[in-house]
Formats: structure tokens, C-alpha cells, sequence
């Protein structure tokens, strides 16, 4: 009887492992199945510029224009799922790039966190990568921040 109730208990432990084997393959499936990766179909012309690509998939949710603001004029808000990755963390290559063909360039040394700094001529824009949206910024330039000053 002792005996017996040992491999009862070894079989009951070894159900368990399984069980907790299963239990963790799931779930790390499940977290990689949510941080799947963005897709861009396309790309239209921002409403704000002419020249700022934007994926033709994300949904315009917002449209702002600040005219009190000391560095912004403008912004649009846009959604397109997983664009930066978890958290927001990892910036969208293939955006980059195609804004890099459109001409502009990146200002890395003002680059803050989810805040990219863009410039083509005289335009400079600046974009917030998060999770599932970002925004772009039409950015004030010198000359307009002092004549609002004075």
C-alpha cells in the first residue's frame, strides 16, 4: 500500500509538470502572438504637409492646430496597431525610411524618448512612436516663435 501510494504521488506530480509545461508554452505563445508586428499598405499625403508620407492604414483620430503653443502650429494624431512595438519602444523602420526617401531628415541629437525630430528645407516636424499611434507635430520655426513673442 505504501508503494502505491508513492507512484500515485509520482504520477500526480509528473501530471502536474506537464500541466505546468502546457500552461507555460500557452502563454508565452500568447504573448507573442500580441506583440505582433505593424503593416503598412501604402502611403497618402498628410492632411497638415504636403510632403509627410503617412501610412495609408492608420486612422487619422485626431487634428489639432495650437495657435498659443511656443514650438507647435500643428499635429495629427493617427492609430495603426503595434506601429511601435510594446510599449512603444521600438520605432517603425520602414516609416523611417520612407520618410528618409520623401527627403526628410532625422536630428538625432533632439531625439527625447518616443519624440523623433524631422527636417526637410525649412519644415521640421517631430513624431511620437507609441504602442498603437503616434503623432506628428508641424513644428514653429525660429522666426515664427519670435514673431509670436513681439
Amino acid at each position: 500500500m505504501n508503494t502505491k501510494g508513492i507512484r500515485l504521488g509520482l504520477l500526480t506530480v509528473s501530471l502536474l509538470s506537464v500541466l505546468l509545461l502546457l500552461f507555460f508554452i500557452v502563454w508565452t505563445q500568447r504573448l507573442t502572438n500580441s506583440n505582433s508586428t505593424y503593416e503598412i499598405k501604402g502611403y497618402v499625403t498628410s492632411a497638415m504637409h504636403r510632403d509627410i508620407p503617412v501610412p495609408a492604414n492608420a486612422k487619422l483620430i485626431e487634428s489639432a492646430a495650437y495657435s498659443d503653443h511656443p514650438t507647435q502650429s500643428q499635429s495629427e494624431t493617427y492609430e495603426l496597431k503595434h506601429i511601435g512595438g510594446e510599449q512603444g519602444l521600438y520605432p517603425p523602420e520602414e516609416y523611417f525610411q520612407k520618410l528618409h526617401e520623401a527627403g526628410w531628415t532625422e536630428l538625432k541629437e533632439e531625439r527625447m524618448g518616443h519624440i523623433h525630430v524631422l527636417y526637410k528645407e525649412e519644415v521640421r516636424i517631430a513624431i511620437e512612436i507609441r504602442e498603437d499611434t503616434f503623432q506628428i507635430f508641424l513644428l514653429r520655426s525660429d522666426e515664427d516663435h519670435r514673431q509670436n513673442l513681439g
